[in-house]
C-alpha cells in the first residue's frame, strides 16, 4: 500500500531532506528532514508534517505557531534522496525567528547580512 515509499532512498538514520516551496513565488521556504512516518502522514494528511530532529519526534508544522504549510505536491528528485514539497504557507511565517522564510541572509564582503524582516516575534508566535 505504502511501495512508493520504498522508493525513497533514506540516510542511514531513516531520513530524507525535504525542501518546502512556496506556491507561486516558487520561494524557497525551509528546508526539514523527514522520516518513512512523516512523510506518509504529509501525503495522508495534506500538510506537512516532519521529523524533529532535536526533539527526536514529529513535528506537524504550525503544531505551536499556526503556520501549517498545506502540501499541494510531492517531489522526488531523479537520486530518489530530496523530497520537494510545494505548499501554501499559512500565516506567511515559515521560519521560526518569525520571518517568512528561513533563507534570510546573504554573505556580502565575507559577513552574513540579514535581509529579510521579522513579520512577528517568535515571543509572541511561541507562548508557553
Amino acid at each position: 500500500m505504502n511501495d512508493w515509499l520504498d522508493a525513497v532512498r533514506w540516510n542511514s538514520d531513516g531520513l530524507v531532506p525535504v525542501i518546502a516551496q512556496e506556491a507561486g513565488s516558487s520561494t524557497v521556504l525551509m528546508v526539514a528532514w523527514m522520516n518513512r512516518e512523516a512523510l506518509a502522514l504529509t501525503a495522508q494528511q495534506g500538510h506537512a508534517v516532519y521529523w524533529s530532529r532535536s526533539r527526536g519526534k514529529l513535528w506537524h508544522k504550525g503544531e505551536e505557531s499556526g503556520h501549517q504549510q498545506k502540501v499541494l505536491e510531492i517531489r522526488l528528485d531523479c537520486d530518489e534522496d530530496v523530497i520537494l514539497l510545494t505548499v501554501e504557507q499559512a500565516g506567511g511565517i515559515a521560519c521560526h525567528t518569525g520571518r517568512h522564510h528561513c533563507f534570510y541572509r546573504v554573505l556580502r564582503d565575507g559577513e552574513w547580512e540579514t535581509v529579510e524582516p521579522v513579520i512577528k516575534s517568535p515571543d509572541a508566535i511561541y507562548q508557553k
